[in-house]
């Protein structure tokens, strides 16, 4: 009867715990929308190759096929983001497929856990398109995606 009458006082402390929701911090955001498995992986090269107008159609095959959308602020944070707006299908929707590689400034909630920073945005501000122009830096197709035996002059 003891047993039962501390089990039912814990779990009725643990209760309300457990049906409280993290509160956020409101915050504003300026930075480029990623692509997470190409940025977190180095599969296609260093976080420089990963971003702006070089890996934008990679960043839309990938959202689209469900990975995960981040944003990549200016001082080099990283926040997933779970929604953008109304977007219910934020990974793959077609308003966060439109803003792959895209900088824009957006308003929302931060949460953070087990050091990984998340945000619902409730407003992109501001889209200021592709911002990070390096095709010269890498060409339409990386140098590091074809073979060293197959480029010009065997670099």
């Amino acid at each position: 009867m003891m047993r039962s009458l501390i089990f039912g006082a814990l779990s009725a402390m643990a209760l309300p715990m457990a049906g409280q929701a993290a509160e956020g911090t409101p915050i504003q955001v300026t930075g480029e929308i990623i692509d997470t498995w190409c940025y977190y992986s180095g599969v296609m090269g260093s976080p420089d190759a990963v971003v702006g107008s070089a890996h934008h159609t990679c960043a839309l095959w990938c959202s689209a096929g469900g990975i995960p959308v981040g944003l990549l602020a200016e001082d080099g944070t990283v926040y997933m983001v779970l929604k953008v707006g109304d977007d219910d299908q934020t990974a793959g929707g077609d308003g966060i497929l439109k803003l792959a590689a895209h900088t824009v400034e957006a308003d929302g909630t931060l949460y953070q856990r087990d050091g990984l920073n998340y945000i619902v945005v409730s407003e992109v501000v501001s889209d200021l398109d592709i911002t990070n122009q390096n095709h010269d830096d890498y060409g339409n197709v990386p140098p590091f995606s074809i073979p060293k035996s197959a480029r010009p002059g065997g670099e």
